[in-house]
Parts: C-alpha cells; structure tokens; sequence
C-alpha cells in the first residue's frame, strides 16, 4: 500500500469479488491518497469508538449488533461496493500502524477490531460465512454422514441445555480442536469428545474469532518491528506526524467558538459552575477561588474550558486578576500572567485561536505535586473522587455505577454516568469533551426553565 499526494488511487480491480468481511491478511497493493490516508482512518476509528462505549455499557450481543449495523452505515457505507471494500482495507491498516506502537494501544485495537469483526460477522448470511471461513483457508470440514447420525442424540443434550426456542440439532456442525474454541467450551455450548469440539453452524463466528484474533495480534507485533525500524524515520516529514496524532485524537467538535448554550459572564461564573461544569473544570474552579492560584497545567485547562463557554477576554482577565492578585499582587500578575491569558485567545504571540481541551488529552495528561489539572476519574483517589461525586448528588447506587467504570478505566463512561444521573437523563453519545458536558447540561437547564413575559 503506497500513499501518494493528490493522484487518483487506484483500486484493486477485483475488490467487489471479495467477501463482505475482508480478513485483513495481508496489504493491498494499491495507492492512497495523502488525504484519504488520515480521513479513512478516522471514520473507522469513530467505529471503533462507538464499539468500545457499547461495550462499556454492557449492551447485549443483539444490541451490539445493531449498534454496529449503524456505525458502520454512518461512518463507512459507500453506494460504491469498491470504493467501501477499499476504504475498509485502507482504514484498517492505517490504524494498524497507528495502534501498534505500544502495548496499551495494541491491547485496545485488537480487542475493538476483534469485536467489530465478530459482529459484522454475525450481521451476515449463512453462506457469506461460510464463504468467510472459506478465506481463511481453516481446514475443518463439516460432519456428515454416519458420524453426525451417531452424534445426534448428544448434540440434542447441548441444544436443549442451551434453553433455546426450537431444541433442533442443526444441519451442519464442524469438527474442531476444542482449545480453538475457547468461549464456547467455557460456556459449555459445544459437545466434546476426544479433544475435539463440534460447532454448530450457527455458531461459527466463535471459530472465526478465535482464528481473526489470533492473526491481528501477530500482525501487530510485525507492523510494530516495520514501525521502529524503518517507517517512523523514513515519513518522519510526511506519516509519522499523522500516524502519533491519529491515537489521541479527539474527533467532535472543538468548541472554539461558543453557541447559545455557551455564554456566561462574572456575575452568573459561580452559580453556572455549580449547576453545569463538568467534575474536572468544577474542581479546578474550586481550587483557584481556595487557593487564589493555579499552575500553568490547571490555567490552561480551565482557562481554554472558559473561553469555550463564552468568557470573553476581558472578563477572563477580570476573572483571573481578582483571584491571583490576592496572593502575588498585581505587578507580578500583569508581568507573569496575564500575558498567557491573552495568547490563549490569539491575541498575542503567533495570533493562534486555541482550542479548549478534549477529555482524551485530559485523561492523558500527567499532574505532579501541587497540580489540579487532569481528570478526576482517572488521577484522583478513589477517596477523593467518592467525596467530590457525593457533592455533586450523586446516590450511593449511582456512586457505585460510577466507580465501577472507573475501576475497569472507562473514565469518559464513569463522567457520562454522572451526567446522568445529575440530570436524570440518558447521554447516548457519551461525554467526549467538558464544553459537550456543559453545553449538554445547559440545553437541559434552560428547557426545565419557563421563559421570561414579554
């Protein structure tokens, strides 16, 4: 696969003859654009996203399903089967790259395209699957014959211990090593005997799973040898920049400029704090009206957070002198301070509109002694984080909820789970940025409040 800047791509003429599900073996030898390089690979990582929040929320298998069905229709269908085929393969490796760089982000990608894969998978007809199974060359062939009629009473066992609707022995099971089965004989769905389990035809995606697993993750590791030793150094100039953008990177609106729901002034700043700031610009709120200061880390959060709601720059500057003026004076604050305040809002320096932190780069970040930046959820002691829940309202159940997400590191899920229970109303799309929260709640605040007489 070859990126080029601006030529037409050319597509692999056989593209439409492949299955629905392409397996990912091994790299297209075609050429992608510079552009579509990054754009491909986004759309798929909005997918991916969208699965791995599924997850969080523990939706069923049928649920996931559906969901999936949808992110791919929004983000990756195209009316041409090539142009779609294509794009899957593009975006695919793209990200492959992207994600093999640590062990964290590998661990991430292979389980979200592991789930993608299996529900794209189970999406499909009985003979794409078969077909599926077909590409990966898997050399297991159906029972037939006198030994499925010998089976037959014993398979009967494990569909009626199942508790399914029709307790009919399917027409076509597949001999397999049972330890390629893993989900299955744990779950005791599967008959076994002398080291092989029999799966059902409906039940092959676990045997293709197993099988696709298995492959990403060893790609992965190779793609991260190819990575190191001769990638990273030779796109230093053109790739690479995208590629160690591409995992951190936030993918909604950057809120630089403030809506209807985003406007606040010093008069309403503290009650406007209260009622909407999500859990980590309320805490760094708090701390500069306690301790009248804030390092360079907590200014910039909260700073760029209040230029996203509205704050105008000399409010801001209002704002922030009243505060740190009260413990370093008004000199050093206008030689110091001030300064930073008025580049956030490109007005000095290189003039650059900046934009207000996403919760990816929150969570990310790394507050050291003294700090306050950073997000509650993940840096804060479970201690702390219980007691800062506990003044925002939340129930003991909903505190539970809570800290259950954040003890498996579903920190954007443990503050939407805030959300909704501060506001008693569900966030589907989740909490991806503080301004969404805030702007969110805004929306909710103002239609509960009756509008003013003409």
């Amino acid at each position: 696969m070859e990126v080029i800047r601006s030529q037409k791509r050319t597509p692999s003429n056989d593209a439409v003859s492949h299955p629905k599900i392409p397996l990912y073996l091994t790299a297209p030898p075609m050429e992608v654009r510079l552009e579509e390089f990054e754009l491909f690979a986004i759309d798929r990582l909005r997918v991916l996203k969208g699965v791995s929040d599924g997850l969080a929320r523990g939706r069923n298998p049928k649920e996931m399903d559906d969901l999936v069905d949808t992110l791919w229709k929004e983000h990756m269908r195209d009316p041409d089967v090539s142009v779609m085929f294509n794009k899957d393969i593009i975006s695919h490796f793209v990200l492959r790259l992207v994600y093999c760089r640590s062990d964290e982000l590998k661990k991430w990608f292979l389980s979200m395209e592991t789930a993608l894969f299996r529900h794209r998978f189970r999406l499909q007809n009985f003979e794409t699957q078969r077909a599926i199974v077909g590409e990966f060359g898997l050399p297991y062939k159906a029972v037939t014959g006198a030994e499925l009629e010998s089976l037959k009473e014993r398979l009967g066992q494990v569909v009626r211990s199942l508790g399914q609707i029709s307790p009919a022995v399917e027409a076509v099971y597949y001999k397999v090593p049972f330890e390629e089965v893993p989900d299955l004989v744990a779950g005791r769905r599967v008959l076994i005997q002398k080291g092989y389990a029999f799966v059902a035809g409906s039940q092959l995606v676990s045997l293709v799973v197993t099988q696709f697993r298995s492959h990403i993750s060893k790609a992965l590791i190779l793609t991260n040898r190819k990575w190191t030793t001769t990638i990273r150094e030779r796109e230093k100039d053109r790739l690479t920049p995208i590629v160690e953008a591409l995992s951190t990177s936030y993918l909604g609106p950057d809120y630089s400029q403030s809506t209807e729901y985003a406007e606040i002034s010093l008069k309403d700043i503290d009650q406007v704090a209260k009622s909407s700031f999500p859990l980590c610009m309320r805490h760094l709120f708090e701390k500069v009206r306690e301790d009248h200061h804030l390092k360079h880390g907590g200014r910039m959060q909260l700073g760029l957070f209040l230029k996203g709601v509205g704050l105008k720059l000399d409010d801001a500057l209002t704002f922030w002198r009243a505060e740190f003026t009260k413990k370093v004076g008004s000199e050093r604050f206008d030689k110091e301070y001030a300064y930073g305040i008025r580049h956030n809002y490109g007005k000095e320096g290189k003039r650059t509109d900046y934009t207000p932190y996403a919760c990816q780069k929150i969570i990310s970040s790394a507050p050291g002694a003294g700090d306050h930046h950073g997000c509650p959820y993940r840096h804060f002691s479970e201690d702390n984080l219980r007691a800062a829940l506990g003044r925002m309202g939340l129930s003991s159940r909903g505190m539970e909820d809570v800290m259950d997400k954040v003890r498996n590191k579903h920190y954007q899920l443990a503050c939407t789970m805030t959300f909704e229970a501060v506001y008693g109303t569900s966030c589907d799309a989740g909490i991806n940025h503080p301004n969404q929260y805030f702007e969110e709640s805004q929306k909710i605040l103002k239609s509960k409040t009756p509008p003013a007489p003409v």
